[in-house]
């Protein structure tokens, strides 16, 4: 008994260190898949068709999430390709390989591999089987043996209308899409900040090619992330400057970044010193007048008469300094202040609570229009502050596919 588990857990160390051993297909690097932002929930969505007949699934994308999770009662019953994972498998031991809650393997004695599902936006968590099945991400790309788990209708409470499941990019988990769609464990992440024009989510060595001819591989500024325990991506912010001022504050823990929160939560101590310098700066610095809070938003204004850039109204600009003052992500107008009325914009920045485990959580509000690169083999992080400052923006990717929209 105890030599079978070594060997299993042997092949399971082939399986990581490969990646793709046990999916039937060569490396697709690179790859590209459209996003699109749901209007009513701001959720960010890719799209794929799964099982054999195809069904159309919509997912949400989930930056730190372990794995893929369906709900499928509308397709294990209808696909041929359809397998559920057996527990004592090479594929349940690579799934239940690391150190992580969502990774624990349930009923260990049963014959199904069971793992531990959440839903990151209402924070609800169940049990779910992992399964395999044909996925297919564009008319070239099509994954024989894909690992993904089932989940109960009711995990889809809080999703974006149509959409059946989560789709996570997590750091650890090699059943994660990074890990079982290309050998280089590269991604790079652009959110559109519009609901009509795709965004891109790219794996392995690609071009960033955007209209009208910029390469914004050369705009990218690195830094190191953060490594914990967690699937979640984690930069090091050492402070944060309002109009070049740096604030007064004890940042705990790594910076988050996160795609399924809308805005950017700060923890309490932390909000309330960031909300008063960023009133002082706009009212002194740039003539800007207070109006009445609209929720979920405290520090609103008047957008009358206000100053506009090229990209777009002008306030004070928000950096987040990282390992020296060199390297500093710039947070401008587009992402910091979010319109609620004609002329009422308010700051895109909410409190998180003193109990928030993180000083800083980055949301999608603060992402969009920027390219991220996320290199898990190096724990390597890039990123371009503001698309709109080089006249382009995620929307304007170069690639004939970002044409497909999702449905």
């Amino acid at each position: 008994m105890a030599s079978f588990n070594l060997l299993i857990l042997f092949f399971a160390f082939m399986f990581i260190s490969g990646s793709n051993a046990i999916i039937s297909h060569t490396s697709f690097d690179p790859l590209l898949l459209p996003v699109i932002k749901d209007s009513a929930t701001l959720q960010y969505m890719i799209h794929i068709n799964q099982g054999s007949p195809r069904i159309s699934v919509k997912l949400v994308v989930d930056l730190g999430g372990p794995f893929l999770w369906v709900e499928c009662d509308l397709i294990n019953h209808a696909s041929f390709s359809y397998r559920p994972v057996q527990s004592r498998s090479i594929q349940c031991a690579a799934a239940t390989s690391y150190d992580s809650p969502q990774s624990k393997k349930l009923g260990c004695n049963q014959s199904s591999c069971g793992l531990v599902l959440e839903n990151p936006i209402t924070g609800t968590i169940t049990e779910g089987q992992l399964v395999e099945d044909t996925v297919e991400l564009d008319s070239a790309v099509v994954v024989d043996r894909f690992l993904f788990s089932c989940a109960p209708t009711l995990l889809l409470k809080g999703l974006a209308n149509g959409v059946k499941g989560i789709a996570g990019l997590g750091r650890r988990s090699r059943i994660a899409l990074p890990f079982q769609l290309g050998s280089s464990h590269k991604f790079a992440i652009c959110l559109s900040s519009s609901t009509t024009s795709n965004g891109v989510i790219l794996f392995g060595d690609v071009p960033f090619s955007f209209h009208p001819n910029i390469d914004v591989s050369k705009l990218l500024v690195y830094t190191q992330l953060v490594v914990d325990s967690s699937d979640e991506y984690f930069i090091g912010v050492k402070s944060v400057k309002i109009d070049g001022r740096q604030l007064s504050i004890k940042i705990n823990g790594g910076t988050k970044l996160s795609t399924v929160i809308p805005y950017t939560t700060l923890e309490t101590s932390v909000y309330k010193t960031f909300t008063r310098a960023f009133i002082t700066a706009a009212i002194n610095g740039y003539n800007m007048t207070r109006v009445a809070s609209v929720a979920p938003f405290e520090t609103c204004f008047s957008s009358k008469n206000l100053s506009r850039t090229q990209i777009g109204i002008a306030v004070p600009t928000i950096d987040l300094v990282l390992q020296s003052e060199m390297v500093n992500w710039r947070i401008y107008a587009q992402n910091s202040m979010i319109r609620v009325g004609d002329d009422v914009v308010c700051l895109g920045f909410l409190n998180g609570g003193s109990k928030q485990r993180t000083s800083i959580v980055l949301g999608g509000g603060q992402l969009e229009d920027n390219l991220l690169e996320f290199d898990i083999a190096t724990s390597r992080f890039g990123f371009s502050s503001s698309l709109l400052i080089r006249q382009t923006m995620c929307s304007r990717f170069k690639y004939p596919f970002m044409s497909r929209g999702i449905s």
